[in-house]
């Protein structure tokens, strides 16, 4: 540890950055009084924890800045972080957001949208729900009950009659004019008011029109209000419903075992429970800071913010929070800890979620161990696979080569660390040359960056296998390195050409001549084949999108001097881009806003063509 005085640190709230080697940022954190704080990591005594020994043998350099409120150390702390990533902060690996239905009641139709990002622009959100599957099939019996459009206004009203959806009976069909403004705000209004909990008083409406229609004779609008009735009270009979006061909440759990946490996140909207989240963490440090920045990071982002939200424990800094949070949510935000009561069954209920989904992934993980066991004995490896790459290449009769790497850590897919790679080097089709480029790209920067595999899984067979091979032998990876390759199923024919059996996967190993079968339908197989599919999901995807690019783009952007911008203004004044490629030198000169080097250029480009 370096020698490090505190009582050079100023005795006010602020923000400290602890730097290792290179000046690479550690650690963020914030305090109301950075010396005192800075006092408990640098005592003589020590801290105690093992964490904070842990960091402490790597920090050379402490950093320091001052701002004059607390509120303002929070926002520049979550601002550092987003910057610098430090190891040692909470890093919210699964940052994907749940959906949510956004309903603009500014629209001339308003309609639902599935959305993952909550903004501040006047419009009602409704959720976050767990599932965009399961929010597919509630906007279903949403549409059912109360017909609302479903395709934005302008596009219907360019086709000569309603869409699909009216003729079902989910679209009132407002583009052609088939229902009033103030009808179709009853059918805003009964959505709304359903996906807000009020569904008794959408029934006792719906059910005075039913009857209000029966009596006038009116028996088919009146069948439809029964429908609609019905409906929904089958809808309300799926929903589990609590007795905390109703309005919106989220309640956090918390369960800790050694070095690991779990958190889970219940989300109650009007006195239901609509979902549930959970997150994994490593932290050994205290569980007021591990709160406290979990609520600003998660909150931190497109979120919902609820009216409360309901805590296990109230961490030091929970008035900043609070002030904070209302900020961002334009109303008030309160955080309680609830000491009996409803609420406190509900923060229990959060930390019994937190605990089993601690037990659950224990046993994956315990399963997932053994599978990796199973592979490194199966294939013959080094060292147990913890992280895994597959690379494959696409291309398109030689042109727009790409390459993918697909990335699995202790067996589970890391999304945010599959990269497409360009293909710089290698003309035309020629697949080892290019494989060759990206994993000697790939390669080269994670020694650089320290993050090389334990194992890479080549789609293709021995061809390939002995590219990937080279690569490690040149850059001194033999046997530090795993590979293997796996090559696609054979189809066995007889002699009249008809399929008489499908081979396994075959995988080829470095210094192996048979091919390696692992036993059908086995876990460790489905592994390896889905980290394969996965690259080559990921190449051809990269693949289709530069193509659907190059598609798109035009001539005119080729020539120096031509954007998007003047392309547009040249198309306007000369009318199409036949009419451009005929064009002679005085015409593009006498074009509006057009250099004469951009008109010479365009001139020659297309001249060449004719």
């Amino acid at each position: 540890m370096f020698d490090f005085d505190p009582k050079r640190c100023p005795a006010a709230c602020g923000v400290y950055l602890m730097r290792g080697d290179a000046e690479a940022v550690l650690y963020v954190g914030k305090a109301k009084n950075l010396r005192a704080r800075l006092r408990t990591y640098f005592s003589t005594a020590g801290d105690g924890r093992a964490h904070i020994r842990f960091l402490m043998q790597r920090v050379r350099q402490v950093e320091t800045i001052v701002t004059d409120t607390e509120k303002e150390a929070l926002l520049l702390e979550d601002t550092l972080i987003k910057k610098y990533r430090p190891r040692y902060n909470i890093n919210l690996r699964d940052d994907k957001t749940y959906v949510s239905l956004r309903l603009d009641l500014r629209e001339e139709f308003p309609t639902l949208q599935i959305v993952r990002r909550v903004k501040r622009d006047g419009a009602l959100y409704f959720g976050p729900y767990a599932s965009a599957t399961a929010v597919r099939e509630t906007l279903k019996e949403i549409f059912r009950i109360f017909p609302l459009r479903h395709h934005p206004l302008e596009s219907c009203r360019r086709r000569p009659r309603p869409c699909l959806y009216h003729q079902i009976d989910q679209c009132s069909a407002p583009c052609h004019g088939l229902i009033s403004h103030q009808h179709y705000r009853e059918l805003v209004d009964g959505a709304i008011a359903l996906l807000s909990g009020r569904e008794s008083e959408v029934v006792s409406v719906l059910r005075e029109k039913m009857e209000r229609a029966s009596a006038d004779l009116r028996f088919e609008e009146a069948a439809r209000r029964r429908n609609q009735i019905r409906a929904i009270e089958q809808t309300v009979e799926r929903q589990k419903v609590t007795e905390a006061g109703g309005g919106d909440q989220d309640v956090l759990g918390l369960h800790r075992e050694g070095g690991e946490v779990e958190m889970a996140l219940l989300f109650i909207r009007q006195g239901k429970l609509i979902g549930r989240r959970t997150y994994s963490l490593e932290w050994r440090m205290d569980e007021d800071e591990l709160l406290s920045s979990f609520l600003q990071q998660y909150y931190g982002r497109d979120v919902f913010l609820p009216d409360q939200l309901l805590l296990p424990f109230l961490p030091e800094d929970a008035p900043t929070l609070a002030e904070w949070l209302s900020e961002r949510r334009g109303r008030k935000v309160a955080l309680t800890v609830p000491l009996r009561g409803e609420r406190r069954r509900l923060v229990e209920m959060a930390a019994k979620n937190a605990e089993e989904a601690f037990r659950e992934r224990g046993s994956r993980q315990e399963a997932r161990q053994q599978l990796l066991l199973e592979l490194r004995e199966r294939l013959q490896l080094t060292k147990l696979p913890r992280r895994m790459e597959c690379f494959d290449i696409s291309t398109g009769q030689g042109e727009f080569s790409v390459g993918s790497m697909a990335v699995l850590v202790d067996g589970e897919p890391v999304r945010g660390e599959y990269r497409h790679f360009r293909i710089r080097t290698v003309a035309g089709a020629d697949d080892f040359a290019s494989l060759y480029e990206i994993l000697k790209r790939r390669l080269v920067r994670g020694g650089a960056e320290a993050t090389l595999p334990d194992f890479i899984l080549i789609d293709g067979g021995k061809g390939q296998l002995s590219v990937l091979t080279a690569v490690l032998a040149e850059l001194g990876l033999a046997g530090k390195i795993d590979a293997a390759g796996i090559a696609k199923s054979r189809v066995l024919a007889n002699v009249r050409g008809k399929v008489v059996e499908r081979s396994e996967e075959r995988f080829f190993l470095p210094g192996r001549k048979n091919p390696l079968l692992l036993r059908s339908g086995s876990p460790a197989l489905f592994m390896l084949e889905r980290l394969r599919d996965e690259a080559h999901r990921f190449a051809i995807g990269y693949h289709r999108k530069l193509r659907a690019k190059a598609a798109l783009s035009s001539p005119l952007e080729e020539v120096p001097g031509v954007g998007p911008r003047r392309r547009r203004a040249l198309l306007k004044h000369f009318g199409s881009l036949k009419k451009i490629r005929q064009a002679s030198l005085e015409e593009l000169l006498a074009a509006p806003g057009l250099p004469e080097p951009t008109a010479r250029a365009l001139h020659e480009r297309f001249s060449s063509e004719r």
